[in-house]
């Protein structure tokens, strides 16, 4: 292989110039982060796993993509980082009691999320309404607006907290706590 380019001088960077901060992660990889994140976050549901919070993610798009409420999948990179946003937020692990309960709670943040960051004028709640009481449901969505109006407002106009947003998702799949997996080469 090539050896990697030289580092550029010191102070080549003008004055004031920001500093490019690149991070990247495929969709696949930001869902299982968000998956690895709800099941710590939910630590009393003791059943639960990555793979069903993304299955129910995907039975929503793929029914709204069905039903022709949407020209394009909404699992995107960017969507996923809102989503992340609002149930780092709003899921409080110690009152989820069931996986109904979760379910109920995370779907009313993907609703949210659609709503806000979705290609569509509307959406229907069909697809996000798991539970009898849709009164329960509006209560929770209300409760969301309130609390994180103008985070969700600030994660579209400030690209650094963004890609804050973003770095920390991501590391939720590499085990949660912050912690970096280092990888120690010995010359001998």
């Amino acid at each position: 292989g090539k050896p990697p380019p030289p580092p550029p001088p010191a102070g080549s960077r003008g004055p004031g110039s920001p500093r490019r901060v690149v991070v990247q992660a495929s969709t696949g990889e930001l869902l299982r982060c968000l998956g690895d994140f709800v099941c710590r976050r939910c630590y009393r549901l003791k059943e639960l796993s990555p793979g069903e919070l993304i299955s129910w993610f995907r039975s929503v798009d793929r029914s709204l993509l069905l039903q022709g409420w949407q020209d394009q999948g909404f699992i995107t990179p960017a969507n996923l980082v809102f989503v992340y946003l609002l149930c780092r937020e709003a899921l409080r692990g110690e009152d989820i009691g069931s996986q109904a309960e979760l379910q109920a709670s995370f779907l009313t943040c993907l609703y949210l999320a659609y709503s806000y960051m979705g290609n569509e004028i509307s959406y229907p709640l069909k697809p996000f309404l798991v539970e009898g009481d849709k009164g329960r449901f509006w209560e929770r969505c209300l409760g969301i607006i309130q609390r994180l109006s103008a985070k969700m407002l600030r994660i579209n106009a400030d690209p650094h907290y963004f890609t804050q947003l973003f770095q920390d998702l991501k590391s939720e799949g590499e085990g949660g706590d912050g912690s970096k997996h280092w990888t120690i080469t010995l010359d001998r």
